[in-house]
């Protein structure tokens, strides 16, 4: 029985070959000739071309992934059998026809991150099996008619392609449970319908069934710049048809929102305040397919690069970071501050350095793909690379600069005529037009009339059921139901409208009519001069709180050297606020109690702008040079508010003993981990430092440790497509400047082969395990016995989680 067992694993072994990242070129004439083999994994290789592969005709599972195939293997015809495909992340351009018909078996396909702009007729052959299809990252204008006529598919990816509109037919007759269709122009039906799952599109697609379809031209528009450029001066001016100015104790506090028509186009004005305290809320708000009216204050602006840093640089460096595929208008202010000599000279210069920028980012992403295709292993870093590509076809659109003088109506109306010429051109700004039902805009009319009742209270925060109960009296919105009211209210969300936040659970039956209500409370906590406005909080109110002035100058003293303040302080200022503006009644609801969170706290944790926690007196004590240590670059450097966000994000998870501005030490099991931001241009990371292992078993439980704050980091640099991060080890040889590259590393394995790294720059040695996620050789699974025929090296998972690195090895080798 033990020698049937054996024969049963090996002969297993046989049927499933793994050869991933082993830069092969052509196909081991060893593997062509075992006609037993049904699973073949080939992906990170340099394959261009698979002949032969036909031969392997019992093949059910092929995985190509990741190689450099631009022709289609029409080999793959014979292979009937097959179940599950995958050619993404190659550079396919065309797919023939004739294969697909022969494979009738096949259920899931992978033909994402390619150059394709249409599918073969015959894939709808398939249509009785496949179940999965990916056409994302592509060329494609429309859906293929092919892709309409598969019946059976429950998953399908279409997003980041160049679609405008969605066949209603796709969504009906099919098991389709998952649909993605982000990063396209979309029209019909809009991106915020789409991003509402398909309940929300088949609901859309019902109720244009039957009705006159009316279009929506709505433009999110957001001003950005630094403080008195004259960005609220421009939004009022544009909006009351005449020049309105804007004395400086009226400026911004936070963002105000606005709505401003032009013809038969809807401006959604967005006003951000420009000092720096304001911005680590931006990111709550600044969204893609908007016009960013970048405003510059001509008579501060000179003609050197620190000035250009500060008033233009720093917001199109973010810009870049956070939304690369943006439209933006440059407005030079104060104008008649200026000689039209002088106006001119500094257009030009705004404008070459910008298109500088353009240029430096374009270079540094063609040097940092450059080094990885150099790289001996280059294979391990294709997720990094595709990456890096994705980055290099997105990029700000700059248009031409328009100085104005703010205060002369004539030049309000020529911005105006600038603004219009442009949210009409489609090729500037393809999904400006939505489809919309018109129940969407009787649904919307109807909230405007609420929220302009005087019934309605001015903070504008009205239960869910009794909104939807206010909606429902009106006589031609009575047979709205809940569900499709809910819909709207998602759609009215994502474009800014309302605010309604039901993934949050303190927050799922309340609805903001008035967001700049929310912009209110968020900048009583986060807002310049904070300390100022501590300072000014009364005895009465401090009493009410049962506070003290002793408690006060703690708050202050707490707050200027490690930027934290205490539940009681942070209950007094808003208090001070609500109250001096008339809304005592929601005080409690907003703050809440120590036996129940406010509405307010909900939304700053779930914005990771702020974490209630406690200060723990414990220390690092120094920096050893045995630590395990580990950077995270950013480049073009780290989004402002990214570190605090990280904080919070991460002191959610363990527990924090130490928090300061640039600073956080965690703890885990009794295990510290330190966490450091340096900034600086050119040289912007987040370095993890951890104490080494005393023995060797520890090592998994600190690089998971490790692991899970690196995910964080990158998830929270998914939110800034425009931002490129990569890891590196720095030597462990004192003075040695050398740093090892990370390979690509997911959530489920990581790809080291070697036990011992080399430094390339001092030549010294190093454990694997003390530079990369790896657990020491003599704790790993023991190696099986070696079988048969071909190599394999096959890395199993890697869970990270509380100790529970694991890491499989497996050495098949030729005889």
């Amino acid at each position: 029985m033990a020698q049937h067992r054996v024969c049963q694993e090996q002969d297993d072994c046989a049927r499933k070959v793994t050869l991933s990242t082993m830069r092969l070129r052509v196909l081991p004439p060893a593997l062509l000739q075992d006609p037993r083999v049904e699973s073949l994994n080939l992906d990170r290789n340099k394959l261009k071309h698979v002949p032969g592969i036909s031969k392997l005709g019992n093949l059910r599972k092929l995985i190509l992934s990741k190689n450099e195939i631009a022709d289609f293997p029409e080999e793959i015809q014979s292979l009937v059998h097959l179940e599950k495909l995958e050619l993404n992340q190659n550079q396919i351009r065309v797919i023939p026809e004739g294969i697909f018909s022969y494979l009738p078996r096949l259920k899931h396909l992978r033909l994402n991150n390619n150059r394709l702009s249409a599918l073969p007729k015959d894939l709808a052959t398939c249509s009785s099996s496949l179940q999965y299809l990916n056409m994302s990252n592509n060329l494609f204008r429309a859906v293929p008619q092919s892709v309409l006529e598969l019946v059976s598919l429950q998953e399908l990816y279409v997003q980041n392609n160049s679609l405008r509109q969605l066949p209603r037919e796709l969504f009906e007759g099919r098991p389709l449970k998952m649909f993605k269709a982000h990063g396209n122009p979309l029209r019909e039906p809009p991106s915020e319908v789409c991003a509402g799952g398909i309940q929300q599109i088949l609901s859309y697609f019902s109720q244009l069934q039957n009705c006159q379809v009316e279009e929506d031209r709505r433009v999110k528009t957001m001003f950005l710049g630094a403080s008195l450029a004259g960005k609220s001066t421009i939004c009022k001016s544009l909006k009351q048809r005449q020049v309105v100015l804007v004395s400086e104790e009226e400026r911004t506090v936070g963002i105000e929102i606005s709505e401003f028509h032009i013809q038969d186009f809807t401006f959604l004005f967005w006003d951000f305040a420009g000092q720096l305290e304001y911005y680590v809320t931006h990111h709550v708000f600044i969204t893609p397919q908007a016009l960013v009216i970048l405003v510059i204050n001509f008579q501060k602006y000179q003609l050197n690069n620190d000035i250009f840093r500060e008033l233009v640089g720093f917001w199109i460096n973010n810009l870049f970071m956070r939304v690369p595929n943006s439209v933006v208008l440059p407005v030079g202010t104060h104008t008649d501050c200026c000689t039209e000599e002088e106006v001119e000279e500094k257009k030009r210069d705004i404008m070459s350095k910008i298109q500088a920028m353009l240029e430096e980012r374009r270079a540094n992403l063609t040097h940092f793909i450059n080094n990885l295709e150099s790289s001996e292993e280059s294979e391990f870093y294709v997720d990094q690379w595709d990456r890096l590509k994705e980055m290099q076809s997105c990029t700000l659109t700059i248009l031409n600069l328009v100085p104005i003088n703010c205060t002369d109506y004539w030049d309000i109306k020529k911005l105006e005529t600038t603004i219009l010429e442009h949210v009409k051109n489609e090729e500037i700004f393809p999904n400006v037009i939505r489809v919309l039902p018109p129940v969407y805009k009787e649904v919307e009319a109807a909230i405007v009339d609420i929220v302009q009742s005087e019934e309605t209270a001015e903070y504008g925060m009205m239960d869910l059921n009794h909104l939807l109960s206010e909606i429902t009296h009106r006589e031609h919105l009575s047979h709205l139901g809940t569900e499709l009211f809910q819909d709207i209210l998602r759609y009215l969300h994502r474009i800014g409208l309302i605010i309604w936040y039901e993934e949050i659970k303190q927050l799922e039956s309340t609805v903001f009519l008035r967001p700049a209500f929310l912009i209110t409370m968020f900048k009583i906590l986060v807002r310049y001069h904070l300390v100022q406005q501590l300072e000014n909080i009364s005895v009465d109110l401090l009493v009410g709180e049962h506070a003290t002035i002793r408690d006060q100058s703690n708050w202050v003293w707490t707050f200027k050297s490690k930027a934290m303040l205490c539940q009681r302080a942070m209950r007094a200022l808003v208090k001070h606020q609500l109250y001096s503006e008339g809304m005592r009644d929601v005080f409690e609801e907003m703050v809440g109690h120590k036996a129940k969170k406010g509405k307010l706290f909900s939304l700053l944790e779930h914005f990771e702008i702020c974490l209630e926690s406690e200060e723990v007196s414990e220390r690092w004590g120094g920096d050893h040079p045995e630590d395990l240590h580990i950077r995270a670059y950013f480049s073009p450097e780290i989004p402002e508010g990214f570190f605090q966000r990280l904080m919070v994000k991460a002191c959610s998870f363990y527990s924090a003993h130490w928090v300061a501005k640039v600073t956080c030490l965690l703890i885990c099991s009794g295990k510290p981990l330190l966490i450091k931001e340096n900034n600086q241009k050119g040289y912007s990371y987040i370095e993890l430092r951890s104490r080494k292992p005393v023995q060797r078993r520890e090592f998994r439980f600190t690089w998971d440790f490790f692991m899970a704050i690196i995910f964080i980091i990158r998830k929270l640099s998914e939110e800034w497509p425009g931002l490129h991060m990569c890891m590196k080890a720095p030597c462990r040889t004192a003075g040695c400047p050398a740093e090892f590259f990370w390979p690509d590393v997911d959530d489920k394995n990581t790809v080291m082969k070697e036990e011992i790294k080399t430094c390339g720059t001092c030549g010294h040695r190093f454990q694997t395990e003390l530079l990369l996620p790896k657990v020491p050789s003599d704790m790993e699974v023991p190696q099986p016995p070696p079988p048969a025929h071909y190599y394999v090296t096959s890395y199993g998972t890697t869970t990270f989680g509380p100790s529970s690195i694991h890491i499989n090895r497996q050495s098949i080798l030729d005889k």
